[in-house]
């Protein structure tokens, strides 16, 4: 139950924006460039930039607007462009939730980010999917023997590249800033959240070094 009575739920301590009249008096209008930079075909540049980026974040809705951001990560090309305006994302060996495929039955709207390791700006990636078993392009996403199942078709609606400003503020690529082990190991999390009944020692090994071995279902 949530409690009403926690400091910031008080009466008059939150202004809700509700409407978009007052989101631009607040934040003010794009500049054109700005505005304007949407294409709705992939140009030469977004060819490259598909071609060297190893991980895209997928966005995915159901039919009641519940949402899902997974990520997709393989050596560089992580997305094969058929054309100007279609790509195809590979699916790999992973837990079978496969939520985000679920939500594409219900809503075939998604968005995608595109990164470059090491660089700020993103590609973004916004349309329309459907989701693929047999198609003549699954030949050409083989990665260590794994021929994928499934892939994401998506057709391209919008195209445009992000700034750099929230990974410089995260400091993201920095190496000096990560604090990898604030937090517990995986196999910790695990075993507090998700698999109390497994013993620890079994749950280090599984997420230990052979981990990255199973990848791709070796």
């Amino acid at each position: 139950m949530v409690d009403d009575e926690t400091p910031w739920r008080r009466a008059g301590e939150i202004h809700e924006v509700a409407s978009e009249e007052e989101l631009t008096a607040l934040v003010g209008e794009p500049k054109p460039y700005t505005r304007d930079k949407v294409r709705t075909a992939l140009h030469s540049w977004d060819r490259e930039w598909l071609a060297h980026s190893p991980l895209c974040l997928v966005a995915t809705s159901d039919a009641e607007g519940r949402l899902d951001v997974s990520p997709k990560g393989d050596p560089a090309g992580v997305a094969l462009v058929l054309d100007d305006h279609t790509l195809a994302i590979p699916d790999r060996p992973g837990n079978r939730r496969v939520d985000g495929f679920h939500n594409i039955l219900r809503n075939p709207r998604v968005g995608l980010i595109f990164l470059l390791p090491g660089r700020g700006d993103t590609l973004r990636v916004n349309g329309r999917a459907r989701i693929v078993s047999r198609a003549p392009f699954l030949d050409r996403m083989v990665v260590r023997g794994n021929r994928p199942r499934l892939a994401l078709l998506v057709e391209v609606e919008e195209v445009f590249h992000h700034c750099a400003k929230a990974f410089l503020r995260s400091r993201a690529w920095e190496p000096e800033s990560w604090r990898p082990d604030v937090l517990p190991t995986r196999a910790r999390l695990a075993k507090a959240l998700e698999r109390p009944d497994e013993p620890l020692e079994v749950l280090e090994e599984h997420y230990g070094p052979a981990y990255a071995q199973r990848l791709y279902g070796e």
